[in-house]
């Protein structure tokens, strides 16, 4: 005796199943698969979302005003990226800020997506001003008047601290510095080759400059000197605070190594990878 082809199970409906072992009528076959596949757009559409919200160098500097190599080289000197295999990914500083590593489909080759919300970073845009000779209106991005005046007055106000204790030293590249022990740490640097700058902002959210910075494997260099003033003494613990903060490369002098720099800064830069000849 043959069978009578199932009903569709859904409540009302009088049409049979389109296959043996099926629940459904083809119409609402149709409408359950529909559903299903709308269900896994809804779940992807967050990820492609953030996707979108991300951009590669070139768009962020279209929208700072500069070209991607001359950026990477801001974002490089930051400590933000780092080379690898003839591209760039992010260092751990720059992955804390939520940038995300992709390689290109044909060559391989690394590179850097950033999240939009990263071209208000009053870092960046600082170093890309610096880039442009100090050239604020020439960068696309809108910042608020107020806060940028504010920032300028407290940045001003911090180098005229520093001013007051004019620099009277000349070092042989002629940056002028501050004390002996600054001229014989500059001198070492600039003969060893070792591109350097001396009284750095640093790359933060506070108001803060490093001693020199070597721009080869991203490091500070803090010379210590005045340990017997109390005042100083707290100047240097936050400092010291802000470069673990941070996670900076952070090398530490004191009087004994300035007399044997030759014995001591070729192993402390050699911890960051910075190989002295």
């Amino acid at each position: 005796m043959t069978s009578l082809p199932a009903r569709c199970s859904v409540t009302n409906c009088e049409s049979t199943v389109t296959k043996a072992g099926y629940t459904l009528c083809y119409k609402h076959w149709l409408e359950e698969n529909k559903r299903k596949v709308e269900k896994k757009v809804k779940e992807v559409e967050p990820d492609n979302a953030k996707k979108n919200n991300l951009l590669t160098s070139t768009t962020l500097g279209e929208k700072l005003g500069i070209g991607s190599r001359k950026l990477n080289q801001v974002l490089s000197e930051l400590g933000w990226i780092e080379r690898s295999k003839k591209g760039w990914i992010p260092t751990t500083q720059g992955k804390k800020l939520h940038a995300e590593s992709r390689e290109s489909h044909q060559s391989g080759i690394p590179f850097v997506m950033w999240p939009e919300a990263i071209i208000t970073s009053k870092i960046l845009t600082n170093s890309v001003q610096e880039l442009l000779g100090g050239k604020g209106a020439e960068i696309k991005v809108k910042l608020d008047d107020t806060h940028a005046e504010v920032k300028n007055e407290k940045q001003a106000g911090l180098r005229e601290k520093l001013d007051k204790f004019k620099p009277t030293h000349r070092a042989t590249d002629g940056h002028w510095v501050r004390s002996r022990a600054e001229v014989l740490i500059d001198n070492w640097l600039y003969f060893s080759r070792k591109v350097h700058a001396y009284e750095r902002l640093l790359p933060v959210e506070e108001e803060l400059y490093c001693d020199f910075y070597v721009l080869e494997g991203n490091v500070y260099i803090e010379y210590w000197g005045l340990d017997n003033d109390p005042k100083y003494r707290e100047r240097k613990e936050r400092k010291k605070e802000i470069y673990k903060k941070y996670g900076f490369n952070l090398i530490e002098l004191n009087d004994e190594h300035i007399q044997n720099l030759d014995d001591y800064l070729p192993k402390m830069l050699l911890k960051f990878n910075v190989i002295v000849d």
